[in-house]
């Protein structure tokens, strides 16, 4: 399943999420190890101050292995169905595992890039 996370950073907590990016180890440990790393490089700040991105899941509850890894540098405001259970192939239970190949997390993630800045551009200061 795929979820439209709404997070802030935890107040004094940006340095050592920037250095857990820059030295590869955010989420290290966690099945979904590679995934953290693509989220904060697709991930967008918009104007209430929240980071979003939309990560792919399949716990029978959303974000329950990830949410370890990532309560150390973040506050969740929001984890939300980014589409329609319905619709999902591997949450409807027509195909296992579906979520690895589907496109929508690429149509999601266009979707979000019209909100908001570069996560990592604010992380890192650029303009």
């Amino acid at each position: 399943m795929r979820y439209l996370v709404r997070a802030r950073v935890k107040p004094g907590r940006e340095v050592d999420l920037l250095q857990a990016i820059r030295n590869e180890t955010l989420g290290q440990g966690s099945v979904a190890e590679g995934e953290y790393l693509r989220n904060m490089n697709e991930a967008r700040l918009c104007a209430d101050e929240t980071v979003r991105w939309v990560e792919v899941c399949y716990c029978p509850t959303p974000l329950q292995e990830e949410r370890p890894y990532w309560e150390e540098y973040f506050d969740f405001s929001k984890v939300q169905d980014a589409h329609d259970r319905r619709q999902c192939r591997d949450a409807n239970g027509s195909e296992p595992w579906a979520c690895g190949n589907c496109d929508c997390t690429q149509r999601l993630e266009q979707k979000l890039k019209a909100t908001g800045v570069p996560f990592l551009d604010s992380l890192t200061g650029k303009k």
